[in-house]
């Protein structure tokens, strides 16, 4: 009985601590967006320059990843040459800097609630994605689904009161970007042994995402700040907009770590959720009934989506476990067998 009440004791312990994570990552994920729109969005504080705030969050995380990584040492490097870093990290540096700068770019034109809807497409470009490179087997029956979230999403769009064709290309574009380098990163370095977790990827992405940057910054926003010579740049807001940034990257590294990815999809479900009814009630977004009832269909997809991979997951799970005494079984046989030589040599 007591041996019971620790166990579900140290069990409700687990779940506690596993909640918190998500809502550490949910508090951390949501500001983040929100802020990023407070900053860009002309009416509000009014700095659309987002290369220039995506070099920024670049500088200062890895900043504090090399701190981290190489000063403090509470993360170790992976072993990589300058060959494999080449060839497989810095295709990925470029593949976000784009996502990222595209990203960012949206919040000058759409809504954050409209933005969270397009996001929902996430899902279907990376299964597209990886049924082009290889990754993923063709399901008629998963394909079905992708296409129902994009019939949502497309419902969606037609019912945003303020849709504007230029946003919803960067929001798309930069979805297209991510979804992409999700894959590569599959391909040039999970498939090579290389696992990097938010900070050591942060050490050595952020740099490239950094070189990759300055050219289009030097050539469009440069000369516009240059000219602009009353603006100061508010170190408590850029840095404490940067900080989060950051804590976002380590509160992923910690979610993925304790829980799983899966739990970050779910919750990344329940977070766009809390952003659109926050774009409506506080940022005063306009949310038309179409708009829900497309995300509506985009969320019961997504939704499916991941529990078919929760599934396939415990299958996966359930495989191994069973897999795992019929190994046992067979290591057993053979060291009998083996032991049956050795005494029948002895006797021979």
């Amino acid at each position: 009985m007591g041996k019971g009440g620790a166990l579900s004791e140290g069990v409700v312990k687990k779940i506690l601590i596993s909640y918190a994570y998500v809502a550490v990552w949910i508090f951390l994920s949501f500001t983040v967006i929100v802020y990023n729109k407070y900053i860009l969005d002309r009416k509000l504080y009014n700095w659309p320059y987002p290369i220039s705030l995506t070099m920024i969050h670049m500088s200062f995380c890895s900043s504090l990843a090399y701190l981290l990584v190489r000063v403090l040492k509470v993360f170790e490097p992976v072993s990589m040459s300058w060959d494999l870093y080449l060839k497989s990290v810095v295709p990925i540096g470029l593949l976000y800097s784009l996502s990222l700068w595209l990203s960012n770019s949206a919040y000058i034109f759409l809504s954050v609630s409209f933005i969270q809807m397009l996001k929902a497409l996430m899902p279907v470009a990376v299964y597209s994605i990886g049924v082009l490179f290889k990754k993923e087997s063709f399901k008629s029956e998963t394909m079905a689904n992708m296409v129902s979230i994009s019939i949502g999403v497309a419902i969606a769009a037609y019912g945003e009161a303020k849709f504007d064709s230029w946003g919803v290309i960067l929001q798309l574009g930069a979805v297209a970007f991510e979804a992409t380098r999700l894959v590569m990163i599959q391909i040039l370095l999970t498939s090579k042994g290389i696992t990097l977790n938010p900070i050591t990827s942060l050490y050595y992405v952020a740099p490239c995402c950094l070189a990759f940057l300055f050219v289009p910054w030097v050539l469009v926003e440069f000369p516009v700040l240059k000219e602009n010579s009353s603006f100061h740049l508010d170190y408590f807001i850029f840095g404490t907009n940067s900080f989060c940034a950051f804590a976002l990257n380590l509160a992923v590294f910690l979610l993925v770590g304790k829980t799983s990815a899966l739990t970050m999809n779910v919750a990344g479900v329940v977070k766009d959720w809390l952003l659109i009814a926050f774009s409506w009630s506080v940022i005063k977004d306009t949310v038309t009934p179409i708009n829900l009832l497309g995300y509506g269909l985009a969320f019961l997809g997504v939704g499916y989506y991941n529990h078919s991979k929760l599934q396939a997951l415990k299958a996966k799970e359930a495989q191994k476990k069973t897999a795992q005494p019929d190994e046992e079984a067979g290591r057993l046989l053979e060291a009998r067998d083996a032991e049956n030589d050795r005494k029948n040599e002895s006797q021979g």
